[in-house]
Order: C-alpha cells, then structure tokens, then sequence
C-alpha cells in the first residue's frame, strides 16, 4: 500500500511518539486529519506541516468529540487510513490505582478506539485502499505485574482488532494490531525508565517502532504484528506455555512491586 495522497486519521497527534508519525506520514505524501485532547498544539502541528494537513482537538472519550472528528473527515473529503496511536499507561500495583483512573485508561485505550472504528467505517468502506491499524502493545499479550489495567485494555484492543478483521474479511480492508515492546517516549515515568534498566529490558527508539509500523502498514496484509526481539519469542511461549512466563516474572516480582506506584 502507497501511503502518499493517502486520508490518514491519527489519534494522539500532538506529542510523542505519535507527532513523531505524522511528521514521517506527512514526509510519505500522505494528507492527514490530525486528532488529540490539546486542541492549541494538534493545530498548531498541522499548520506546521503544511496546508494539506488539518487539526481536530477532540476528547475521543466524548460522542461529541467523535462528531466532531467525523465531520471533519467528512470535510475532507473522506478517509483512506485509520491509526488509532492515542493510549496511555501507568505503572502501579492494581491496589494502588483509583478506580477513576482504571476507567479513564479503560475508555482512552479500548472504547474509544472501538467507538472511533465503529464511527469511520462507512467513510473506510468507500475506499478502495482502506486500512484500520490499531496501536498495542506486547502487554497485550504478556501479563505483566504492575501494569494489570493497562495489560487487560491492550489484550482488549487486540481481541477487537482481531475480530473486526474477521467481520471484514469478505471485504479489501486490511485490519493490523502493531504491538511494540517499551518505547523511549514521555509516557513512561522515571520509575519505568528504572523499571526496564534494572530488568534489562530495551527501550527502543521511536523513529525505530515508526519506520516499522510505517513499513508493515506498506507491505504487509492485515494482522496482528509483534515487535522486538526477544518480546515477540515471549508472546508465543506466554501463549503456550504460561507458567514459564509465571516463573520467569515472579523473580523480579520484587523490583517490580519495589519501584511500582
């Protein structure tokens, strides 16, 4: 799939590793509808990048913020590519978290992405070259103390992906899960950043996971992608062998539970 001339929605426009996106998009030729809660920064972000580009600050959460992103799509004429690149995360033990906190983390990286798809597929459907990828994680796919809420959205996220791909297989949409492994971005807090050198667990560079996002959504047909070595190897024993991922993480339980939240 040629990604220049292409109507992209991303969700989570306005900083880290999703501007890092919409710059490399908008390199690629692609015209975008960029999407984030801070309105003054994802407009300034598209007029930065030139007239093509236009930006939508909408809460996701909200019907009336999905309105008004769909309206804008409408606006533009309608939409090839939908990447849903907002999330976010925490790193604390499930006691310690407000239950406000686990429902907020619940609807940013599971509903409304659901509800977004839901909203965009009549505009996808008119498009002969569609596309919806859905941004995960490996968490997704591997408990992980300390991140229970966050593993159970993106295993959520990777369901739904999973079965809308299969809703839509008598159709030429394709439907990818991208999980990467922990990227270097803003999101992780100091105590992440400690977390993954302790355990010695790699961070990788953005620009790293985006060029490979970019170069799977390029080449690749639909499906679900895992990214980094050896998280990728994890994700398959997790599924087959359970209780070796059990062991393997119940030695480090004690740094977990000692720079957890």
């Amino acid at each position: 799939m040629l990604l220049k001339n292409k109507r992209i929605v991303l969700t989570g426009a306005a900083g880290g590793m999703g501007e890092l996106l919409a710059w490399e998009l908008s390199e690629r030729g692609a015209r975008l509808i960029l999407t984030d809660l801070n309105e003054q920064r994802v407009v300034q972000l598209a007029k930065d990048m030139g007239d093509k580009h236009v930006g939508v600050g909408a809460d996701l959460c909200a019907a009336e913020g999905r309105e008004a992103l769909l309206n804008a799509c409408q606006n533009f004429g309608g939409v090839d590519i939908l990447i849903n690149a907002a999330g976010m995360s925490e790193f604390a033990l499930l006691e310690n978290q407000s239950p406000e906190k686990l429902e907020l983390m619940t609807r940013i990286n599971l509903i409304a992405p659901m509800q977004l798809c839901q909203s965009l597929l009549p505009l996808l459907s008119k498009s002969s070259e569609a596309a919806i990828v859905n941004i995960g994680s490996t968490f997704g796919a591997i408990g992980h103390p300390g991140f229970a809420a966050y593993c159970a959205t993106k295993a959520g996220l990777r369901g739904f992906t999973q079965a809308l791909r299969r809703e839509l297989a008598d159709t030429s949409m394709k439907v990818f899960y991208i999980a990467p492994r922990a990227v270097q971005t803003d999101m992780n807090s100091e105590a992440v950043v400690e977390l993954n050198r302790e355990l010695g667990n790699t961070m990788d560079k953005p620009e790293l996971v985006v060029s490979s996002m970019l170069g799977l959504l390029s080449s690749k047909p639909g499906g679900d992608y895992f990214l980094g070595w050896p998280e990728k190897l994890f994700v398959r024993v997790n599924a087959l062998i359970p209780g070796v991922v059990d062991s393997a993480l119940g030695k480090q339980l004690s740094t977990i539970k000692r720079l957890a939240v």
